[in-house]
């Protein structure tokens, strides 16, 4: 492979679930694990792949290493001796796994490996972990049982045990010590690539610094090259080159680490970096707060699929609000879309020290208000009318007009804009329409 060649190249690659309903199971949608993400990863580099639970990034995981077809893109490979490999007359590529037959397959599978987030759930609890990590060897044709335990033995002293564990079964080993044996497993067969999902997230704090610490010894010992998937930014800063930034299977944003965590460009990235715990006790200052949870793949916003809740979701030039209380405009705006307010329990709470002629619609709203932190009255004079008039809608059971009122008046570019990437430079690029030369002046304008 020459310097210039990634070992990996992920292009495009998507893996959608089909939604089947009916008597004759027909398919009415998909959810959209994993939805077109791009990135390479060149031969020992470290590149990160984070995000929330159900971004995609696990099942970005099991279709990179084909343990799940991907419904399209490649995922070029270009380990063992498949380098310089030139596409085919068809436009195909020799070393795309998605296109590999069953031989091919094998072969792949034992130049690229993967560790899984539960060890305690990969091992068969009737079989002695020597024989679990030797298994591999066997499978790959190595028939002597004698030089197949010299090599598991060899690994496990390697990877911070011993030899004598070979015989020994996995309820005699402690999390961090079946993290270590999953490590040696992935390395029996020498492979190029590794792909390691979550190997920390199970493990106590002071383990996970020992884990990631062996991982690092162990990839500039083997010559590894890693794909590290996690949901923490803290422990992707400690063992990565770079990192892509997954959000409801798209990547968001993607570059070095030093210069993204230096300089990050997407408001989610933003949000992920907050929730790493400073050690400064004197520091009190409130981190960005990453509110309510990862939509349904199967249904994902339209535009910047993050804009429901973004904590720097564009304005519509029609107003003048503080940025807070437009976030949370927006987020009321979704609530009553699908119904989320419940005015019965909203009047049950207002009568608790109240009498019932004192809860009138007046004291409704307020409620209402207080309840999705909305202010008491907004600053901008025609946004307080429009959801004045729809809190009374709402007041009166009326969820279709308080949504048709919300909807057509509180409207923001990002629900309409798919975004592109914008290069920052050396790599660093990012998915946000912030970066739009109309949308840049659109905000000028706004502080002005």
């Amino acid at each position: 492979m020459t310097n210039s060649e990634p070992i990996l190249q992920v292009n495009d690659l998507k893996k959608h679930y089909p939604i089947k309903r009916g008597l004759l199971n027909r398919e009415v949608g998909a959810a959209k694990a994993v939805d077109g993400i791009s990135f390479e990863i060149n031969p020992g580099e470290t590149v990160g792949l984070v995000g929330e639970s159900g971004c995609g990034k696990s099942t970005a995981a099991t279709s990179i290493i084909r343990l799940e077809d991907p419904t399209d893109g490649e995922v070029i490979f270009n380990g063992g001796d498949r380098q310089g490999a030139s596409r085919n007359g068809d436009g195909t590529h020799p070393n795309d796994v998605t296109r590999f037959n069953k031989r091919e397959l094998k072969r792949f599978r034992r130049e690229a490996q993967m560790i899984f987030q539960d060890p305690a759930s990969s091992f068969n609890p009737r079989m002695s972990v020597g024989r679990a990590v030797s298994e591999m060897l066997e499978i790959h044709g190595m028939k002597d049982k004698h030089r197949r335990r010299a090599i598991v033995e060899d690994l496990l002293e390697r990877v911070g045990l011993s030899a004598e564990d070979y015989d020994r079964y996995p309820h005699e080993f402690s999390g961090g010590q079946k993290q270590r044996i999953g490590l040696a497993r992935a390395l029996v067969l020498n492979p190029d690539l590794i792909i390691a999902d979550e190997p920390v997230s199970a493990l106590d704090v002071s383990i996970q610094a020992e884990v990631l610490s062996l991982i690092d010894d162990l990839q500039d010992e083997f010559g590894l090259s890693l794909l590290f998937i996690s949901h923490d930014m803290g422990v992707i800063k400690s063992i990565c080159d770079r990192v892509a930034v997954m959000y409801l299977g798209e990547i968001v944003e993607i570059g070095e680490v030093e210069e993204l965590f230096r300089n990050p460009q997407h408001p989610y990235t933003e949000e992920l970096m907050s929730a790493i715990p400073n050690p400064d006790p004197r520091d009190r200052s409130e981190g960005i707060s990453l509110s309510g949870t990862v939509p349904s793949p199967t249904n994902p916003p339209s535009g910047c699929k993050f804009h429901t809740r973004c904590h720097k979701v564009v304005q519509s030039d029609e107003f003048d609000l503080e940025q807070e209380a437009w976030q949370q405009l927006l987020t009321f705006r979704q609530q009553v879309s699908i119904q989320g307010v419940d005015v019965d329990e909203i009047r049950e709470n207002a009568l608790l020290g109240r009498s019932e002629e004192e809860i009138t619609d007046s004291v409704l709203k307020s409620e209402v208000r207080k309840e999705f932190d909305l202010p008491s009255e907004l600053s901008d004079r025609e946004a307080e009318k429009t959801l004045d008039n729809a809190l009374d809608s709402i007041i009166a059971d009326d969820f279709e007009s308080a949504t048709e009122t919300l909807q057509s008046t509180f409207t923001t570019p990002c629900e309409e804009i798919e975004p592109e990437f914008t290069d920052h430079g050396d790599g660093h690029r990012s998915a946000c329409i912030r970066h739009r030369n109309e949308i840049q002046s659109m905000e000028l304008a706004a502080d002005d």
